[in-house]
């Protein structure tokens, strides 16, 4: 094995565990990718430090990830960063014991400097309207074509409109559509599927899609695709995304999981029940949800202490 190449026999262990994330725990292709960085970087620091062998997951104990762990604080790696890595690591060293290729679980007992989950970012009601009007202000002033305009603002109605992951919306097909009910059925994470009303709104763009530009119809034809009737890929619509943004003067950084968070925020502002936006989202623990019941508490009491004679 030349200098910085890694073992074929590793690779393929974490090749394999990501096949299964992707195919069996419908894990998110942004994931996906966290994840190999993580264990490639664990596997690239064992072999640069002289430590592998012929079996080198079967051989790493904790001293070697708490000495990686370290190296990684000091050359500047944040704590949401070190958090994701060892979430790798206790996935893909359980998936591996599950599967007879070591005997323990070197993840057991390691711990990381506690890292406090920001709050998530989230479009104003006021902002997404401005938003999800972008393709159509394109079309008439003769920047995009109608095929696109209209499929464009479906794709982001789907997102606000029934709190889609990404992932979700472009496995999407016609047959998972329900005209009658207006509900989108969807396989999200740990492939567990859902039910997702999608909103008056949504259903008529869908429904004025379908019938007047979308260039395939089948059952299991993809709902969001391309001229060529491909579906489209999640970088492709996280691309272009930003074109609207930029048109309707908001942060290019923003993604479609933040238009998912501004439709579990709206609700709960409105005063949904947790427990029912939870089950729109398919958030398998309820703490997952209420993250967004801390954003509308903030909002609440910014506006206190701004008109509040007391506050």
């Amino acid at each position: 094995m030349e200098a910085g190449e890694l073992p074929k026999a590793e690779r393929a262990l974490i090749d394999r565990f990501l096949r299964f994330l992707e195919s069996e725990r419908r894990y998110s292709l942004y994931t996906i990718r966290n994840y190999r960085q993580a264990l490639e970087g664990l596997l690239h620091y064992i072999c640069s430090s002289g430590n592998a062998t012929k079996d080198v997951f079967q051989l790493v104990g904790p001293l070697t990830l708490r000495s990686y762990i370290i190296e990684a604080q000091r050359s500047g790696a944040s704590k949401r960063t070190l958090h994701l890595r060892v979430s790798a690591f206790r996935s893909f060293f359980r998936y591996l014991r599950k599967h007879g290729e070591i005997e323990h679980n070197p993840v057991a007992g390691i711990s990381v400097p506690k890292y406090r989950r920001p709050l998530p970012k989230f479009l104003t009601e006021t902002e997404m309207a401005r938003f999800l009007d972008s393709p159509m202000a394109l079309l008439k002033a003769g920047e995009t074509d109608a095929f696109s305009a209209h499929r464009d603002t479906l794709i982001f109605e789907l997102f606000y409109g029934a709190g889609l992951r990404i992932s979700e919306a472009v496995q999407a097909n016609w047959g998972n559509y329900d005209s009658r009910s207006q509900c989108l059925k969807v396989l999200g994470k740990g492939n567990k599927e859902r039910i997702c009303p999608i909103g008056e709104h949504a259903a008529k763009l869908l429904q004025e899609f379908k019938t007047t530009h979308a260039v395939v119809k089948g059952r299991a034809d993809p709902l969001l695709h391309n001229l060529a009737g491909q579906r489209l890929s999640a970088y492709w619509i996280q691309k272009r995304m930003k074109v609207y943004l930029r048109h309707a003067e908001l942060p290019d950084d923003l993604t479609p999981h933040k238009i998912r968070h501004s439709f579990a925020t709206h609700l709960l502002n409105a005063g949904a029940d947790m427990r029912v936006v939870q089950e729109l989202l398919g958030h398998a623990s309820l703490s997952t949800t209420q993250i967004y019941t801390h954003v509308g508490l903030k909002r609440l009491k910014e506006a206190h202490q701004q008109a509040h004679p007391r506050a």
